[in-house]
């Protein structure tokens, strides 16, 4: 896979740790990485963005590439609206990853809130990019309650437009984790009709960047480079029996 597409099911879930996990996973295996960001939104000119976030994390070795920065923390089209900001359109993106996937071995698109988010006043969508990409998309959900519902809805929106959906990560999976996500270890799978790849410890993206580079391939299962193991993971980390 030369693009992946970052997408999750909601906000400040962890696709920005997620997305510099991949990158500095493939870092290490010789790979040359971009990261595009799309569309960065509540962040002040000068400020870093998540792509910057990324490289930091997994090294200056990344590529950073962002398409437009929107001052409000809102949706890319609301923000672009209420700026008087030319938005950012899908073809935008998959013209910009494209172009990068013919100078690096591996291109990380991450969007931003929800897969359905609007990007334009067409209502173009980060999934809308994907299709023109071909590229697949990695869904990175929350542990707790709820998520189940989200990846769902999700899984079944990649699959109506026809685009890939390369498997799930947990963005920040709890030190302690309740009795919710630990279910959702063996459930996630099921809501999303695909493999759970991934993951992400909570806190992770407050290691030293060194740490950090150390450790993502503990985190990332071997469809995405690493290590990590879904099913031990499980038997480990899972409900047990009931009442346990």
């Amino acid at each position: 896979m030369t693009v992946i597409v970052v997408s999750g099911t909601g906000t400040e879930i962890g696709k920005t740790v997620t997305t510099a996990a991949v990158a500095a996973v493939a870092l290490a295996g010789g790979r040359s990485v971009a990261v595009l960001k799309p569309a960065q939104t509540g962040v002040a000119p000068g400020e870093p963005g998540d792509a910057q976030e990324v490289r930091r994390l997994a090294g200056e070795g990344v590529t950073t590439l962002e398409l437009a920065r929107f001052p409000e923390p809102l949706a890319p089209d609301t923000a672009a609206r209420r700026a008087g900001m030319t938005p950012v359109h899908p073809s935008d993106v998959a013209d910009a990853a494209a172009k990068l996937a013919t100078e690096h071995d591996l291109v990380l698109v991450e969007g931003a809130g929800g897969l359905l988010v609007r990007f334009d006043e067409e209502g173009g969508t980060l999934a809308d990019a994907a299709r023109l990409l071909d590229a697949p998309v990695l869904l990175v959900a929350s542990a707790g309650l709820g998520t189940l519902n989200t990846v769902t809805l999700s899984a079944e929106a990649l699959r109506a437009r026809g685009v890939r959906h390369l498997g799930v990560t947990i963005g920040s999976w709890p030190t302690t984790p309740d009795l919710a996500s630990r279910c959702n270890l063996t459930d996630l799978p099921k809501a999303a009709e695909a493999d759970l790849l991934g993951a992400v410890p909570e806190g992770a993206g407050t290691l030293e960047a060194a740490a950090f580079r150390a450790a993502a391939g503990g985190w990332l299962g071997p469809a995405l480079g690493g290590r990590w193991d879904a099913g031990v993971f499980t038997r480990r980390e899972g409900p047990g029996v009931f009442g346990a």
